[in-house]
C-alpha cells in the first residue's frame, strides 16, 4: 500500500503527466458528454425493448461505449475505425509494398498507414450508419424520416464517429494510453452502475450460490488475465566481445522478453467487430424486396443468432486474430537481422536464418496458448450465461478482458513516464 501512494505521489508531483492525464480526462469527459445527445425523432419506449437480451446490441455497445443505448451522435462509436484498422492490417498480408510501409519505413511509413485507415473509416462509417439507421428505422425504433431528414442523420452519425476516431488519436498522442482503449474502457465502466442495478433488480435469493460463484470466478478471472498478461518467456542472447581502441565492448548477457499474449485485447476487439458487421449488414438485407436476398439474408442472421454457432465462431476469430496480429507487429526475421547487426546471438543457434526459426518456434508455441486463453474467455460468458440464465452476463467476460488489459496497460505507460522523468 505504501508503494502505491509513492507511485501516486510520483504522479502527480510531475507536472508533464499531470497535464497528459488531465487532457485525457478531459477528453473523456467530451465523449461522455456527446454519448448522452440522442439523434433527432427516437422513440424511447421502442429502444427498450429492441435492445432487451439483443446480443448483437450488447457488442455493438461495447464499441460505442455505451453510446448506442441512447442513439447518441457517436453511436457507432470506434468501430468503423477498427474495421478499417482491420482491412489495412490485412492488406499487408496481400500487398508486400503496405508491409513494407507499416514495417520497414519506420514512423513515416506508420503515419501513412495510419492516414489511410482514417480515410477508409469513412466510407465505412456512411455504410454502419446507412445501414442501422434504417434498421432502426423498419423496426419502429426511429420514426420515420423523410429523405433530407434521414441524409442528415447519416452525416450526424458519421461526423460523431469520425471524431470520436480524433479524439482516441489525441489521447493516443497527448494524454496517457491508447486513445480507442481507454475510449471503450471508459464506455464500460460507465456502464457498471446501470448492469449492478439490473442485476440487483432481478436478484432472486434462491440464486445466492450461483452470484456467490460468478463473484468468485470473476475475481479468478481478472487474476488469471494479469498473470497472462505479464507472463514472459525469457530467450537468451549473448553479445560478443568487440575491441575498439584499447576499450573492449559486449561479452554480456541477456535476455529476449517473448511475451506470452503479445497482442493484448486486440484480438477480441477485432473479432467483435468482424462479428458486428455482418450482423448488421444481413439484417438491413433482410428488409430488402429481393427474395432470395432476403432468404440468405434471414438464414445467416438466424445462423449467427444461435448460441453455438456464435460461440464457435467468436473463439475461431479470436484464436486466428491473436496468430494474425502477433504476425503483423512481431517479425522474428527482423529480429535476427537486428541481433546479428549489433553482435548478438542466441547461444547454441546459429545467427541469421537459424535464429530467425528458432524466435519463431518459441513465438508459435506462447501464441497458440495466449490464443486459447483469450479464446476461451471470450466465449466463458456465453457458457456462464447458458447455465444460470443471467443475461446481464451475455458480455461480461469481454467487457472484463477489456478493462484488466487497459489498467494493465495505463499502469505500464505511467511507471514508464515516471522512470523517463527520473533519469
Amino acid at each position: 500500500m505504501n508503494t502505491l501512494f509513492v507511485k501516486l505521489s510520483s504522479v502527480l508531483a510531475d507536472k508533464v503527466l499531470r497535464k497528459r492525464i488531465f487532457i485525457t480526462l478531459l477528453l473523456l469527459v467530451v465523449f461522455r458528454l456527446l454519448s448522452i445527445i440522442p439523434i433527432p425523432g427516437i422513440d424511447t419506449s421502442r429502444l427498450a425493448t429492441f435492445f432487451s437480451g439483443n446480443q448483437l446490441l450488447g457488442l455493438l455497445n461495447i464499441f460505442s461505449g455505451g453510446s448506442l443505448a441512447q442513439l447518441s451522435v457517436v453511436m457507432l462509436g470506434v468501430g468503423p475505425y477498427i474495421t478499417a484498422s482491420i482491412i489495412m492490417q490485412l492488406m499487408t498480408l496481400i500487398f508486400p509494398r503496405m508491409k513494407a510501409m507499416y514495417q520497414e519505413e519506420g514512423n513515416a511509413g506508420r503515419m501513412k498507414f495510419a492516414q489511410y485507415s482514417r480515410m477508409l473509416t469513412i466510407p465505412l462509417a456512411i455504410i454502419q450508419s446507412f445501414s442501422f439507421l434504417t434498421l432502426l428505422e423498419r423496426q419502429g425504433v426511429i420514426n420515420q424520416l423523410d429523405p433530407i431528414a434521414f441524409v442528415i442523420n447519416i452525416l450526424i452519425v458519421t461526423a460523431g464517429s469520425i471524431l470520436l476516431m480524433w479524439i482516441g488519436e489525441r489521447i493516443s498522442e497527448f494524454g496517457i494510453g491508447n486513445g480507442l482503449s481507454l475510449i471503450i474502457f471508459a464506455g464500460i465502466v460507465a456502464r457498471l452502475p446501470l448492469t449492478i442495478v439490473q442485476l440487483a433488480y432481478g436478484f432472486d435469493s434462491s440464486k445466492l450460490p450461483v452470484y456467490i460463484a460468478l463473484v468468485v470466478a470473476s475475481l479468478v478471472i481478472i487474476y488469471a488475465v494479469v498473470i497472462i498478461t505479464e507472463a514472459e518467456r525469457p530467450i537468451p542472447v549473448t553479445y560478443a566481445k568487440r575491441v575498439r581502441g584499447n576499450k573492449v565492448y559486449g561479452g554480456v548477457s541477456t535476455y529476449l522478453p517473448l511475451r506470452l499474449n503479445q497482442s493484448g485485447v486486440i484480438p477480441i476487439i477485432f473479432a467483435l467487430s468482424l462479428l458486428v458487421f455482418p450482423q448488421i449488414l444481413f439484417r438491413f438485407l433482410a428488409q430488402v424486396n429481393n427474395a432470395r436476398i432476403r432468404g440468405i439474408s434471414m438464414w445467416v442472421d438466424t445462423t449467427l443468432q444461435n448460441q453455438w454457432v456464435y460461440g464457435i465462431l467468436y473463439f475461431v476469430l479470436v484464436f486466428a486474430f491473436t496468430y494474425f496480429y502477433t504476425a503483423v507487429t512481431f517479425d522474428p526475421q527482423t529480429l535476427s537481422s537486428n541481433l546479428q547487426k549489433n553482435g548478438a546471438f542466441i547461444p547454441g543457434v546459429r545467427p541469421g536464418q537459424s535464429t530467425a526459426l528458432h524466435i519463431s518456434h518459441i513465438l508459435t508455441r506462447l501464441t497458440a496458448f495466449g490464443a486459447l486463453f483469450l479464446g476461451i474467455i471470450a466465449i466463458l460468458p456465453l457458457i456462464v450465461r447458458g447455465l444460470t440464465g443471467i443475461t446481464a452476463l451475455a458480455v461480461g467476460g469481454t467487457a472484463l478482458l477489456i478493462v484488466v488489459s487497459v489498467v494493465i496497460d495505463l499502469i505500464k505507460k505511467l511507471e514508464a513516464q515516471v522512470s523517463m522523468q527520473e533519469y
